[in-house]
Formats: C-alpha cells, structure tokens, sequence
C-alpha cells in the first residue's frame, strides 16, 4: 500500500467515527451527553489535525495543483462550517432547524471535498 491509499484510509475511518460518534450523540437525548460530546469533538479536531498535516505533507512533497488546492480550501470552510453549527447546537440553546441540518449535511459535504483534495491525480 502507498501513502495515498493509507491517506484516504486514514482520512476515511476519522470520518466514520466521526459519523458513528454523532449518530450516538444525537440518539443520547437531550441535554447531550458530556463525555459523548468531548469524545465526538476530540474525533473531529484529530481528524482536522490529520488533514492539515496530510495537506501540509503532500503539498511539500509536490506542490497541489490548482483543484487539489481549491478542494482543499473548500474542505476547510466546510469543516469550520460543520464545527460551528455542531458548536451551536451543544449550546443547549433552541436552535432553528437549519442549523441541525447545516450540521447533518455539511460532514458530507467535507468527506466529499477531502476526496478530491487527498485524490493523487497525477497531473
């Protein structure tokens, strides 16, 4: 195995305990569970640290192309988008329903632009 299969491995299982520790903090009830939330928001910001330093290698190694690039952007705001609606919602504030749904879309959102940015196109 190379080093962009383990990447995309890498990349691919912090997301499904992402996935896996939201839908088990969402099925926690209200108020939200504490050591769930904290195990959900360590997950997240180790799978932001791992993306940033996959990034930060692979544009040392070969400088990213222009998409590479681009995803990468739009991966970051998608994921500062994700953790600022997710923030919003363990407020234990009422919050209005897009917010739970801009936080239910937007890690798909992020998992699809990390695809790109982490893909080797071999240009």
């Amino acid at each position: 195995m190379d080093t962009t299969q383990l990447r995309a491995i890498g990349a691919g299982l912090f997301f499904l305990f992402i996935f896996l520790s939201g839908i088990w903090l969402s099925r926690s009830g209200k108020p939200l569970n504490g050591l769930i939330l904290t195990i959900h928001k360590l997950i997240s910001l180790a799978a932001g640290v791992f993306l940033i330093i996959t990034l930060y290698q692979m544009n040392h190694a070969a400088a990213l192309g222009a998409l590479e690039l681009a995803a990468a952007v739009v991966t970051g705001l998608f994921f500062v988008g994700t953790v600022v609606f997710g923030g919003l919602l363990s407020t234990g504030k009422p919050m209005p329903a897009v917010i739970l749904r801009m936080h239910q879309v937007m890690p798909f959102l992020t998992v699809l632009s990390a695809a790109v940015a982490l893909i080797d196109f071999g240009f």
